[in-house]
């Protein structure tokens, strides 16, 4: 089943984002096993999932909050907080770590000026670490939502970096 996508114009409120919600959770009401694909909607939707959106799960779907939060915190996929456009994930398992993953998230922290677990002022960048991505023969690598980049060098962070931030839509202020 596709989920409806955050409306691109940003002029989705919580509420309105809510609505929506309630519709995709109904629609799973009667399916076991419903939770996960109800929470990767929710997360899709709001590119987290917010407490309230957690209370109108367990609502619904009749879920302890306990068994919610205990999904939620164990699938790193899932966020209690507001990510950036782009989910950036290091490597950090053990061939990416002797291949050079460490020195590139050191490179990716002073490009990005933010720490792992962390996300840039202008929403666009989330930093964060996996433990194997099962790739090895490709290390070091990082993820950037879906795309995956092999043999990653620290020296290479700042075009990496600069790629996505082009791809972003240039705002112009209008005097009037």
């Amino acid at each position: 089943m596709s989920t409806p996508e955050k409306c691109a114009c940003g002029n989705d409120d919580e509420d309105g984002l809510i609505e929506r919600l309630e519709e995709i959770i109904s629609s799973y009401k009667e399916t076991p096993g419903a939770l996960i694909p109800v929470l990767q909607a929710t997360q899709s939707l709001f590119g987290y999932i917010p407490q309230k959106a957690i209370l109108k799960i367990s609502e619904i779907l009749n879920e302890p909050l306990s068994s919610i939060f205990g999904v939620i915190t164990f699938y790193s996929f899932f966020s209690l907080k507001p990510r950036g456009k782009y989910l950036i994930r290091v490597c950090m398992g053990t061939a990416c770590y002797v291949q050079g993953a460490n020195e590139v998230l050191t490179a990716l922290q002073q490009q990005l000026e933010i720490k792992v677990g962390e996300t840039t002022p202008d929403k666009l960048f989330t930093l964060d670490i996996g433990r194997c991505f099962g790739a090895c023969g490709l290390a070091p690598i990082i993820m950037v939502n879906d795309d995956v980049h092999q043999f990653v060098k620290s020296s290479a962070v700042a075009k990496i970096i600069k790629n996505y931030r082009l791809h972003e839509p240039k705002t112009v202020e209008v005097q009037s």
